[in-house]
């Protein structure tokens, strides 16, 4: 049985392309970028070039507002706690979403041992960010907020122009995790007024154990990672070079083809909605047309999103999600999907289905057909 795989905002397999670029540094490219030799300046070149790539892609003032690190989870943690502890003396209250992933959050909750005051924004049924209460939240002492780009659970877009005016009248500055979102819509930090954002590189078909940080020029903050002051003084290591360079080539490729990917993948996505959507008791979280195009997430009352999961996987050989993958190691219902109002019953029968490049419009029929015989079988089995 062929493998369909539909999990691709957990993890993205790397592109064939990125591997023919970067693959030779695994075995020759191996000179340090702080070695002044030859060696070391040929990975020092290579870098940079990485770091004009990705910035390209998010439209950022220049190569060196990015600051390569280990992932996205590094990133988020780098911006909100460097962020808030550099700036202390301006405010000791930050804010997030309540659907922010989970390294935003207990990077603030980190901060509440410092002294800091965490404010919760909530967001309507869809997961839209209420901006009625950003105003009412945030103070003059708010010193980061943070608002991702695009849920990776429910897929929906939040306005982030919208969310940034309302946050520059109060606070100092905002964070944006763009993980879901880089390669899927177009980014634009500077029209956005974004002053801190997130990328990862393994989400645009990258290689894994690669991430970036973008920086707004004046933006000051604390390092977190401390050692021999590589990534400006910012994030100390010796660099993963095969990661940072398909990291830059993979946001070189995801800027050239965005447009006619994202036609293609979304109307796979609408016809799997629609079909999905024939099964009984069947709902679409999210919200039904501000959300990425790659992104179909539902919810089926009376099971369990485990057991969907585990369904498809063994009977049918496709790779869905249940939810975030890095806080699917607990049995609680998703937080993402309690914040925008569903019971914790409702909440457990979640399944997401996110389309990537190896998907195509002949495995509707498939995916759809699995989905109600897994859905069938498991509410004959639950005592529900």
């Amino acid at each position: 049985m062929r493998k369909i795989y539909l999990d691709h905002a957990s993890s993205m397999p790397v592109d064939p392309r990125i591997l023919d670029f970067a693959g030779p540094f695994l075995k020759s490219g191996f000179g340090n970028s702080s070695s002044l030799h030859s060696m070391g300046l040929e990975a020092k070149r290579v870098i940079e070039d990485a770091r004009e790539k990705v910035a390209r892609l998010i439209n950022a003032e220049n190569e060196d507002c990015i600051i390569f690190t280990g992932g996205a989870t590094e990133s988020n943690n780098l911006a909100i706690k460097g962020t808030a502890l550099r700036n202390i003396g301006k405010g000791k209250k930050v804010a997030a979403s309540a659907i922010e992933h989970i390294s935003v959050l207990n990077s603030m909750k980190e901060l509440l041992k410092s002294g800091f005051e965490l404010g919760i924004i909530p967001v309507d049924s869809t997961g839209i960010v209420d901006i009625e209460r950003i105003n009412a939240i945030l103070t003059k002492d708010t010193t980061l907020t943070s608002i991702m780009y695009a849920n990776n659970e429910i897929g929906t877009i939040e306005p982030i122009r919208e969310i940034s005016e309302a946050v520059h009248e109060k606070s100092l500055y905002l964070h944006v995790d763009a993980t879901a979102a880089a390669g899927r819509i177009p980014i634009d930090v500077q029209k956005d007024a974004i002053d801190l954002l997130t990328l990862s590189s393994n989400d645009m078909y990258g290689p894994q154990g690669a991430g970036a940080l973008y920086i707004k020029p004046g933006v000051k903050l604390q390092p977190i990672l401390l050692g021999g002051g590589q990534e400006r003084g910012l994030r100390s290591g010796t660099e993963n070079i095969f990661a940072i360079l398909g990291m830059g080539e993979a946001a070189k490729i995801m800027k050239n083809e965005m447009k006619q990917e994202n036609e293609r993948v979304k109307e796979i996505r609408d016809k799997l909605v629609e079909e999905i959507l024939k099964i009984e008791e069947a709902y679409l979280t999210g919200h039904p047309s501000q959300r990425l195009p790659n992104h179909a997430s539902f919810r089926f009352s009376r099971i369990e999103g485990e057991s969907i999961l585990l369904n498809m996987d063994m009977k049918y050989n496709m790779q869905v999600s249940t939810g975030s993958a890095c806080s699917s190691k607990t049995l609680e219902p998703s937080h993402v999907l309690l914040a925008i109002g569903l019971k914790h019953e409702e909440a457990h029968g979640s399944m997401v289905l996110t389309l990537g490049r190896s998907n195509n419009i002949g495995e509707i029929p498939l995916i759809s057909k699995a989905a109600k015989e897994t859905v069938e079988r498991l509410r004959e089995l639950s005592p529900l």
